[in-house]
């Protein structure tokens, strides 16, 4: 039941200051079997090197999501909106009507590493909003921490999508177990390190998805971190 898409399947781009990997066809990197996975657009996985980053550019009629892996990333928008993006904060940017934003790393001698989502809103021409919450280790720690959602339950980030994403780390015997709903689907994506899904080993970089029903349990990690979509 499930449909893995391997770290080295995925689109692949080296600009130099940026090294980027595409789940998703973007930009430059489009691929017929891999649009997107329901609302799910987009899972960019991005170094960025010391000093460098994305001029001012613009959005609209999207969900962004922002997750730290490594380093840090500063964050300019038309909103007035401004902030340093550490590892274990989670931003939002619901583009909507339109925003232009900007981002870099702001050290001279680290990379930064992020996973940069996007989900289509269930609305368009939104009013553009901006939000950005820790979701320290604490709390992903053996177990699925909701970190956004569409009704912003217990302390998540806010999306405009009947959609729930969680974030969790797992090594040794930690596990966790996930119910997708009838009528739902779900997708997995290790961030890094590796783990199994149902008993299929996942590693840095892959995703897997889940078409419909299930039970999905996640085991046997070795220092990894991991993203569920539980998506419609």
């Amino acid at each position: 039941m499930l449909k893995i898409r391997r770290s080295g399947e995925r689109g692949y781009f080296d600009h130099g200051w940026l090294k980027s990997f595409h789940t998703f066809s973007f930009g430059e990197y489009s691929d017929p079997h891999w649009i997107d996975y329901g609302p799910l657009r987009v899972i960019n996985d991005d170094r960025i090197a010391p000093g460098a980053g994305f001029g001012k550019h613009g959005h609209r009629d999207m969900e962004i999501l922002t997750y730290l892996l490594e380093g840090e990333l500063e964050h300019r928008d038309s909103l007035g909106s401004g902030s340093v993006i550490r590892v274990g904060d989670v931003q939002r940017m619901s583009a909507g009507s339109g925003v232009l934003h900007s981002e870099f790393n702001p050290s001279a001698t680290a990379a930064t590493h992020l996973l940069q989502v996007w989900i289509r809103p269930d609305a368009e021409r939104l009013a553009p909003e901006y939000e950005q919450r820790r979701f320290g280790n604490e709390a992903k720690r053996g177990r699925l921490a909701l970190i956004a959602a569409g009704d912003g339950a217990g302390g998540a980030l806010r999306i405009h999508q009947d959609a729930r994403i969680y974030a969790g780390l797992f090594d040794g015997a930690e596990r966790a177990v996930h119910e997708v709903a009838p009528g739902r689907r779900a997708w997995v994506h290790v961030a890094r390190g590796a783990l199994a899904l149902n008993g299929t080993r996942l590693e840095g970089g892959d995703g897997a998805g889940v078409p419909g029903a299930a039970t999905l349990e996640l085991s046997g990690g070795t220092q990894a971190e991991v993203l569920v979509f539980d998506l419609p």
